[in-house]
């Protein structure tokens, strides 16, 4: 019997791929979603026995600490579901025959390069949340498990916080925003990036042996073109006038360096991926990050922003 796991449906991606669980049930004879309180990612133990008795054939894990400012303070936590639960997951899945899909990020790269960052291109987290996560990734790698691992970015959903949901907010508080404009990337939201695990894992499920086979490996999955963090709130704030009043427009949403928005963990100046890999591999259309946030919108404002 086929069985799929999905952790992390207390997240932005577990949200999305829950809110597709009729697309999902179409693939597999069983489906299981996990938040916290169903499976302790923090324990190995606990893990261990809940995998022995689930058997699940493909295991989705979007579960991670993202608390990235927070992993400075709080390592070990942030090392117990980043590095120590990919671990666990991808061993399991070696022993069982189990294909692992898990998902990670830009903060894996330093952010010095001038062009996008490909698969190949040499890791350096400069922050705690890049280390653990880059930490799960190698995990994955080693065990030698069938795995699909996608590295995202500026991710953002109808769950939870994110940078999107925030300047809506602070738009109907304030005159006026100061953003940060001198980090680079692409807005990718969390329905973009399940409709994409959905269709990469059909036409996986589909193929061969050998064509599975080719399949493996590290992919970067982000919406197209890039922008700033300024640009990317400037265009939230354009999208929202369309359906309500707010106190800020576009033209008082003000640059700011990165100098006068200190963090304590590190950012990326670039954080741009290069997703040549996924489209040609998987024959995959991905759209523009814009695309994305002016659907987004439309959705969030239909709810509380909390």
């Amino acid at each position: 019997m086929s069985c799929v796991l999905i952790t992390g449906v207390t997240g932005q991606v577990g949200n999305a791929l829950k809110m597709r669980s009729s697309t999902v049930e179409k693939m597999f004879d069983q489906v299981v979603f996990v938040g916290r309180s169903e499976l302790n990612l923090a324990s190995q133990s606990d893990m261990e026995k809940f995998l022995d008795v689930l058997k699940p054939t493909v295991i989705i894990n979007p579960a991670a600490y993202t608390a990235v400012d927070q992993a400075e303070s709080d390592c070990d936590a942030a090392m117990l579901v980043n590095t120590q639960a990919p671990t666990v997951l991808a061993q399991w899945a070696k022993r069982n025959n189990a294909l692992l899909i898990h998902y990670s990020t830009d903060y894996v790269f330093d952010g010095k390069k001038i062009d996008p960052y490909n698969e190949s291109d040499p890791t350096s987290p400069q922050s705690m949340y890049g280390s653990t996560k880059l930490g799960g990734e190698k995990a994955i790698l080693e065990s030698r498990c069938d795995h699909i691992i996608f590295r995202t970015s500026w991710v953002y959903g109808a769950f939870g916080k994110n940078f999107l949901k925030t300047i809506l907010r602070l738009s109907m508080e304030k005159s006026e925003l100061r953003i940060v404009a001198d980090q680079f990337g692409t807005p990718t939201s969390a329905d973009l990036i399940a409709d994409v695990t959905l269709q990469v894992l059909q036409k996986y499920l589909s193929s061969g042996h050998e064509s599975k086979l080719a399949y493996h490996g590290l992919y970067h999955l982000t919406a197209r073109e890039s922008t700033n963090w300024c640009e990317f709130a400037r265009l939230v704030v354009t999208e929202a006038t369309k359906y309500t009043k707010l106190n800020v427009t576009p033209s008082s949403v003000y640059p700011i360096s990165s100098c006068e928005y200190p963090t304590p963990a590190s950012r990326p100046v670039n954080s741009r991926l290069d997703t040549t890999k996924l489209t040609s591999v998987f024959e995959i259309q991905l759209p523009s990050w814009k695309e994305g946030v002016a659907s987004s919108v439309s959705e969030f404002l239909a709810q509380p922003l909390n």
